[in-house]
């Protein structure tokens, strides 16, 4: 097992590419889908759960851990892979997003930022150096820059100034970060939907150096075509010898549309999030459990599926548990969510690898356009 941080490149299929990321935590295969670990759990799931659907690594998100139960009280612990249980890989995320979100809750400096808890109201700041802080106390195998996550729409002016303060801190970051062997720090490129404010930002980054390169600033309301606009252009102006990372993405059909061009890397709330409100995901599209259509249906939600939720129970049954409210209802539906993401994830590994993913990706349109199989 490596002792350091490494990317192997194994095949490309036009754009996109497969290969695989080395730790001292274990390998991560790529394209890879990371589900989302907020509170330093993904909700509704077993560690071991999780596991079993084919995730390498976690997302857990730095602005929730530093407000509860805090980066120093989850280090005193052991370190955040002890404390959820989880000896896999784990990404953190530098706080932009979750501090952009909270809106008149901020102050905006060059410094950082400072704000107030969501759930208490108390007083916090975040900057470079304390957010990877905060990351090295989690104990993360990959560590994310501090950024300013642009909101959507911005206009071009704005856009600029808040891209060049991303890259005076991502210099800030990569410095409080300094040398620390088998763990990687990403740079985040920023830019909106401007392309030379994104060759810019791909620009310092490189100059900077990181281990890895995430495309930020998307996946923040300017919708799918817009996304696929930059996505066209943007991860072309990275290292090709680095992970890519697109955050906070996706929908099937934007994870297989990012691949396409180049991605590595994504993570997602929505599998483990639509499966507590009953929005499964299939090879033929979305099925809404609640639907009363279902309440009489012995199929399983998909018939190829392995996961339990598939092998064990029908459509009815889910139908029944979710409209009784019962907590077994979103543990299954997450279960097949998240199992669902990570065939989707491992067929496209396989698509690349034979050099047939042109025809992965025609396939999986195809059958999404035929809808979800009619009641018996």
């Amino acid at each position: 097992m490596p002792k350091t941080f490494e990317y192997e490149l194994s095949a490309t299929d036009g754009k996109a590419r497969t290969g695989v990321i080395k730790t001292p935590r274990g390998d991560i295969a790529t394209p890879a889908f990371m589900p989302v670990g907020t509170a330093a759990t993904v909700k509704a799931m077993l560690p071991e759960s999780v596991a079993a659907t084919g995730a390498d690594i976690l997302l857990g998100n730095t602005y929730h851990l530093m407000l509860r139960p805090t980066a120093e009280r989850i280090a005193r612990l052991g370190g955040l892979h002890k404390f959820m249980n989880w000896e896999k890989p784990i990404l953190t995320d530098s706080g932009g997003f979750q501090v952009m979100s909270l809106a008149g809750l901020r102050k905006l400096t060059e410094r950082g930022v400072t704000f107030k808890s969501h759930i208490d109201g108390s007083k916090h700041e975040i900057t470079p150096e304390r957010s990877m802080e905060i990351q090295a106390l989690l104990g993360s195998d990959i560590v994310m820059c501090f950024d300013e996550c642009t909101p959507f729409p911005a206009s071009e002016t704005d856009s600029l100034a808040s891209m060049q303060m991303s890259m005076r801190w991502a210099a800030r970051s990569r410095a409080a970060f300094g040398d620390r062997p088998g763990h990687a720090l990403f740079g985040i490129q920023q830019g909106s939907i401007f392309p030379e404010q994104r060759a810019e930002s791909a620009e310092s980054l490189r100059e900077i150096g990181f281990d890895g390169y995430a495309v930020g600033g998307l996946a923040v309301g300017e919708g799918q075509e817009m996304m696929f606009d930059v996505l066209d252009y943007a991860p072309d102006m990275l290292p090709n010898d680095r992970p890519r990372y697109l955050m906070g993405v996706g929908k099937p059909d934007d994870i297989v549309g990012a691949v396409a061009r180049g991605i590595d890397m994504m993570d997602c709330v929505l599998p483990s999030r639509s499966g507590r409100t009953g929005q499964v995901f299939t090879r033929r599209g979305v099925v809404n459990i609640k639907n009363a259509r279902h309440g009489d249906d012995p199929r399983p939600l998909d018939e190829d599926c392995t996961c339990p939720a598939c092998s064990s129970y029908s459509r009815a049954y889910l139908h029944h548990v979710f409209r009784a409210n019962e907590m077994i209802s979103g543990m299954l539906l997450t279960w097949h969510n998240l199992h669902y993401y990570q065939e989707l994830m491992a067929g496209m590994r396989a698509a690349i690898g034979a050099g047939i993913f042109v025809q992965f990706q025609a396939d999986f349109h195809a059958k999404r356009a035929q809808g979800d199989i009619e009641p018996f």
